[in-house]
């Protein structure tokens, strides 16, 4: 099944009928640097872990603190956020979401006040929650149903360069000249970010095309969207790839790199950009992947998690720090997560009905961060719990326990994705349409070469 894209609303003043496709690169350009410059915002406060426990005068469990309100207000927001986009259209929610970031990064950059820094990083959480699922609409509404998966693969590459940003300028700001130009640097980024969304970012069709979309209270279309099996597999895909990579580069990565692994500012920084380029590389593979073999896309999921499994098991089985190459693999492996989570998108993107796309979106989305919150806390609790108090670092026996913890969250993910895909296949049935079984269809692909 495909959905046919919704022709949403802008709340722009915009000439009635189609707008020319020449138009279809300028606007997802614009949506891939709007949703780049959020992830900078998004992954600020992984590279100034360090730092952030000694400006706020806080443990482990304050710092966890400070992630979590961020990604708990994000995924909160995810569905109220589909909500206005399948209302008013990506460009306005976009620009206001960049607005309240940079708020939110100003505030960060003037404080040392632990309490004014949740609420900033509550700003932070809220004005990310529309600018990813606003990009992937403009992937689904500008091209087509088969180029769709790799185009928000893209969208989900360039997303992890904003990694980058954090990782390398603002490292470099932040070690230079210091926490408020840091801060104060992505508040005026986020100010261009919204700029740009106003100019540039539009759907398809403009609002006189859309007079007969049918408008839904919220309620309605959460219990449409979430009442379709193929959504809730969107759901656990996405809550079972990308959060052990989200774990690392928003909190815990860097401090663990440098108090257990013994390596320097630098070297972790580079162990955060290696996160990174395993996600580049493997995001167009994925695109692909989906794009040609609609029927597998759960096994891309399973995969996934089975190695990311595979990478944690080996490298915590040691009670040493680890060579250089092994922790260079290790984040090269957990690295691929972010990409194949994308493919919960696109299950949204399947099954949801246009007018529906936004909140499907946002429940797929409320996956991942769900499952990194909950990977957040477990990891600041054990580190808590295991470590003298008053501690502001700790020790490579203390993270080996406190990531053994993951464990729950991937536990989950797994018995997730296998459940909802038995009720998936069972509609596909009832549909008419037979997923064979996967040593047939390999069966019936060596026979055919």
């Amino acid at each position: 099944m495909t959905h046919r894209p919704e022709r949403a609303p802008q709340s722009r003043s915009l000439a009635p009928g189609e707008f020319p496709r020449r138009l279809v690169l300028p606007v997802f350009i614009a949506g891939l640097l709007i949703y780049f410059v959020a992830v900078a915002h998004r992954t600020s406060l992984g590279v100034a872990g360090v730092e952030a426990l000694d400006r706020f005068g806080t443990e482990a469990m304050g710092l966890s603190v400070l992630a979590v309100v961020q990604l708990a207000m994000y995924a909160l927001m995810q569905i109220p956020a589909g909500h206005l986009l399948d209302r008013f259209g990506p460009g306005t929610v976009m620009a206001v979401g960049s607005l309240i970031m940079a708020a939110g990064q100003a505030a960060m950059a003037v404080t040392d006040s632990l309490a004014v820094a949740i609420a900033a990083r509550l700003l932070v959480g809220a004005g990310d929650a529309p600018i990813f699922i606003s990009a992937t609409r403009l992937a689904a509404a500008w091209f087509p149903p088969r180029r769709a998966p790799v185009m928000v693969q893209i969208t989900g590459v360039v997303g992890q360069l904003g990694q980058f940003a954090t990782a390398v300028p603002v490292a470099w700001v932040l070690h230079g000249y210091g926490w408020s130009p840091a801060f104060g640097m992505l508040a005026g980024v986020g100010v261009v970010a919204a700029v740009a969304a106003m100019a540039w970012v539009r759907l398809p069709q403009a609002p006189a095309a859309d007079a007969t979309a049918p408008r839904e209270r919220l309620h309605h279309s959460v219990r449409g969207a979430v009442g379709i099996a193929g959504t809730r597999l969107g759901f656990w895909s996405h809550f079972v790839t990308p959060f052990s990579m989200n774990v690392l580069a928003l909190v815990w990565g860097v401090p663990f790199f440098i108090t257990a692994q013994r390596r320097t500012p630098a070297e972790a920084s580079v162990l955060l950009l290696v996160m990174t380029a395993g996600a580049l590389i493997a995001g167009p593979i994925a695109g692909v992947l989906t794009g040609r073999h609609p029927l597998r896309r759960s096994w891309l999921v399973l995969g996934s998690a089975s190695l990311t499994a595979a990478a944690w098991v080996t490298l915590l089985a040691f009670s040493t720090p680890r060579p250089w190459w092994q922790l260079v693999v290790f984040c090269f492996v957990i690295g691929l997560g972010g990409p194949i989570s994308l493919v919960g998108m696109d299950f949204a993107r399947t099954w949801a009905p246009g007018h529906r796309l936004g909140v499907a979106s946002g429940f797929v989305n409320v996956g991942g961060f769900a499952a990194t919150i909950t990977g957040v806390l477990l990891v600041g609790g054990v580190l808590q719990l295991t470590s003298a108090p008053g501690a502001a670092t700790y020790t490579l026996g203390e993270y080996r326990l406190a990531f053994a913890a993951l464990l729950v969250p991937w536990l989950v993910g797994v018995v997730g994705v296998v459940w909802s895909r038995r009720q998936t296949r069972a509609d596909m049935a009832a549909a008419g349409v037979t997923v064979p079984p996967l040593r047939d269809a390999i069966r019936r692909a060596r026979t055919r070469n």
